[in-house]
């Protein structure tokens, strides 16, 4: 079988409207990709495929031609030759970016409602030995997610924190301890991700060792954590295994850089998507989504570009992006970067315009 022509080795974004025919290209030839010409497949064996949504939606469709979703991306672009494009920090055009110095404010912000948020320059509230601020809130321009950074003093345990009917996700930065979910309980390590059902509620205990240090996200989004008096009972069985840890042998690949899922649809969580991955130094091609994220810089030093400005980041800094911000992450050190992310609604990481 031959294989179809690459037109474009990024997506295409395009509203769809509900009830309308498109005829996607299959072939690569188009004139007027991503959609078919009417002309340009018949000398191949290649038809086009119609799409009919039944609801207005948008969507990134595939000028690659190589994805498994067709006609949608799915990423597959990235590992193509040429398809992960490294941008020059030093060209001209980004020569002449601005670049924004932290104040003492944990907030720097950059282009479109994008800023970097500072955990080791926050300001905690406290609760007897737990205490934790917003990251991410709608006060902060957020729609669909919400973030708080928390720190539990060794040996002790949290308040009980309900899930208040969203999806949360755990992510430990520092230290080890133990999460008791809805009545079951789980043991808890550095880099290791947790999902809680939007009907259940949590307990963290950390180990005696150390403080813990993690990071509770919401999806929808949430203006502040909601504590309960008493654990409830009804932990889902019907998704038993609520742990996500680092797997090397589940790393997917995107060019040099490379990301490995932890929290997904195997945990139970159908719309928040737990990513963990290494930027090798570079700086990646600017680019959007169609999701809202969050960046969690775990280790290394890098720089974050928007439109006009740019700012530097290191660990314990975590980086929000509305959807469909212009944006790049640049790793400036020798080592790489490692970094934790969250998207919400959406399940591949990979995907991007």
């Amino acid at each position: 079988m031959a294989s179809p022509t690459i037109a474009n080795r990024k997506g295409y974004y395009y509203e769809l409207k509900a009830g309308e025919r498109y005829l996607w290209c299959q072939c690569g030839l188009s004139t007027t990709q991503p959609f078919c010409d009417g002309a340009s497949h018949l000398s191949t064996e290649f038809r086009p495929l119609l799409v009919k949504p039944k609801q207005d939606e948008e969507v990134i469709l595939c000028g690659c031609k190589q994805t498994s979703t067709p006609p949608f991306c799915d990423g597959t672009h990235n590992n193509l030759e040429g398809g992960y494009y490294e941008d020059d920090p030093n060209s001209p055009e980004n020569l002449a970016v601005k670049e924004i110095a932290p104040t003492d404010d944990p907030v720097v912000m950059l282009d479109g409602g994008c800023y970097l948020f500072s955990t080791a320059r926050a300001p905690l509230k406290r609760q007897g030995p737990f205490a934790w601020c917003a990251v991410i809130s709608p006060a902060q321009g957020s729609l669909h997610q919400s973030q708080f950074y928390a720190e539990l003093e060794a040996g002790q345990a949290s308040p009980v924190i309900s899930s208040d009917g969203k999806h949360t996700v755990l992510f430990i930065r520092d230290g080890e301890g133990e999460v008791e979910i809805s009545g079951r309980k789980f043991a808890l390590s550095r880099y290791s991700g947790a999902y809680i059902k939007p009907d259940e509620a949590f307990r963290v205990t950390a180990g005696a060792a150390e403080a813990l240090k993690f990071f509770i996200s919401h999806g929808p989004t949430a203006d502040d954590l909601v504590f309960i008096d008493e654990m409830p009972a009804g932990f889902g069985e019907e998704h038993p295994n609520r742990l996500a840890e680092i797997d090397p042998d589940q790393r997917h690949s995107m060019a040099a850089r490379y990301y490995q899922i932890l929290v997904n649809r195997e945990h139970g969580s159908t719309m928040v998507t737990q990513f963990i991955g290494n930027i090798p130094p570079s700086k990646g091609e600017a680019h959007r989504h169609l999701y809202e994220e969050s960046i969690i810089f775990l280790g290394g030093q890098g720089m974050v570009w928007t439109e006009d400005r740019k700012t530097a980041a290191s660990a314990g800094d975590v980086l929000f992006l509305p959807r469909k911000q212009l944006h790049s992450v640049q790793c400036v050190g020798e080592d790489g970067i490692d970094l934790v992310g969250l998207i919400y609604p959406g399940d591949n990481p990979s995907v991007n315009y």
